[in-house]
């Protein structure tokens, strides 16, 4: 195995992910089920809108407090990275994870009050979070591919967070009902969770290297040939492609910002919507829900393998928008579980919009810059989804009683209107490419 792989790290970290995921939310729930049970509600009805508003409540400040607090870490950490080396990118991040998880195995064993996971979320978030850990995976792949094939290489690494997630979700529930230790639900679960940390954190530091220092591994002698053949061969048909451009830059960072806040709140959303009636789901069927989310990831890879051969960047950022947002409007109309499975079908594709982003703004900017600017793009997203977080999920709660899918409505509309932007970059493509045909052609020489 090459030591410049970073996929054994994206499919360790996003299996304790997921077990986490499930833990916490389950863990949540049954705090705030007991609670309610203990005081005098006089119907279930009540009783489960109660619940769903104090569910809804926690992840909002939980959320809000996991997206600020890598404000005032996560570009200092990239920037150290890009000037050191990039594994400080992941590294700092992965501590910060298994640290804080910690927290919720605390909660669980000695019965700490759950208000506790608020400060391992502001921990997890001064270490960088996903705001500085998913770009600096991304700046690594960057890094060890070529431009080419670097929107496969992407989607690639997309795929096996999914694939892992989908593992990890598959078996979390059962993992939280079936293995614990007399009372404490959850035990062996997050034991599995920091366990899976451990190994990214130590396989950073003992195994993994950067293709500089590993000068004698395979893929760093193709990733030199493919880079001077791209150069060779690509020079003159696409100078114009590789100059870089403010406005595909700015139309790339909007499209990337509009369709991921989108992304987000449906995320916050669904998590709390399926535990209400008419769904009602339980452990198990909230790890079988999160194994179909991640399946998107291999299907979006296999999109991508697919249309790639018939399209550019731009087509493949196309069909994941109309996928997604269509899927998010058979999700407002769920009323049963097999409705739920229908609208993460329509959403296959879903997945294939923010690697592509990434893969063309990467072929904008110096290899240098890919870690500061990913940063810059996570962290933009981080502030516009969290600052949109609250009203949301306070949009959600509005229209419980009312409607309680308008909200993917919403969600599906924010998500058509990060089209726009992709059509001004297409357009401005095309002129470009038009501008260069015709130099070509009047040129005497």
């Amino acid at each position: 195995m090459s030591r410049v792989w970073i996929e054994p790290v994206v499919a360790g970290a996003q299996i304790a992910s997921s077990f986490y995921d499930t833990a916490l939310l389950m863990v949540v729930r049954n705090h705030y089920n007991t609670s309610i049970n203990s005081q005098d509600v006089p119907s279930n009805s009540s009783r489960d809108d109660m619940l769903q508003k104090a569910i809804s409540n926690f992840y909002i400040i939980y959320n809000v407090i996991m997206g600020l607090t890598p404000l005032l870490s996560a570009y200092l950490i990239s920037k150290i990275g890009d000037r050191t080396s990039r594994k400080v990118t992941i590294c700092v991040p992965l501590l910060g994870y298994l640290l804080s998880r910690m927290f919720l195995l605390f909660v669980i064993i000695w019965e700490w009050p759950v208000e506790v996971i608020f400060g391992s979320a502001a921990l997890n978030g001064l270490t960088g979070w996903f705001t500085t850990y998913w770009p600096g995976v991304m700046a690594w792949a960057s890094s060890c591919s070529s431009e080419r094939r670097r929107s496969l290489k992407l989607i690639i690494i997309e795929m096996v967070y999914g694939l892992a997630g989908f593992v990890g979700s598959l078996v979390s529930g059962h993992l939280f009902v079936l293995l614990h230790i007399t009372s404490h639900q959850g035990t062996i679960l997050m034991f599995c969770s920091i366990g899976g940390y451990t190994f990214c954190v130590l396989y950073c530091i003992f195994v993994l290297r950067t293709p500089e220092e590993d000068d004698n591994s395979e893929t760093t002698r193709l990733l030199k040939d493919s880079r001077n053949t791209t150069i060779q061969e690509d020079n003159t048909e696409n100078s114009v492609l590789t100059a870089p451009s403010k406005l595909i830059l700015i139309t790339l960072f909007v499209s990337a910002i509009l369709f991921n806040v989108a992304f987000t709140a449906t995320d916050d959303v669904i998590n709390v919507f399926v535990l209400k009636k008419p769904l009602n789901w339980g452990p198990v069927d909230v790890g079988y829900g999160n194994a179909a989310a991640y399946m998107t990831y291999i299907t979006s890879f296999l999109g991508v393998f697919i249309f790639s051969r018939f399209t550019g960047d731009l087509g493949l950022i196309t069909i994941g928008i109309i996928s997604f947002g269509s899927g998010l409007i058979i999700m407002a109309f769920v009323r049963s579980t097999y409705m739920y499975y229908i609208a993460r079908i329509v959403m296959i594709f879903s997945l294939i919009p923010t690697p592509t982003i990434r893969s063309m703004i990467s072929k904008q900017i110096q290899g240098s810059s890919y870690g500061k600017v990913f940063v810059a793009l996570q962290l933009a997203i981080e502030i516009v989804a969290v600052s949109s977080s609250a009203g949301f999920n306070k949009l959600y709660q509005a229209t419980l009683d009312w409607y309680s899918g308008f909200c993917f409505i919403v969600f599906g509309a924010l998500v058509f209107i990060s089209i726009i932007p992709i059509g001004i970059a297409a357009c401005y493509n095309w002129s470009r490419r038009e501008q260069q045909n015709n130099v070509v052609v009047t040129d005497p020489q």
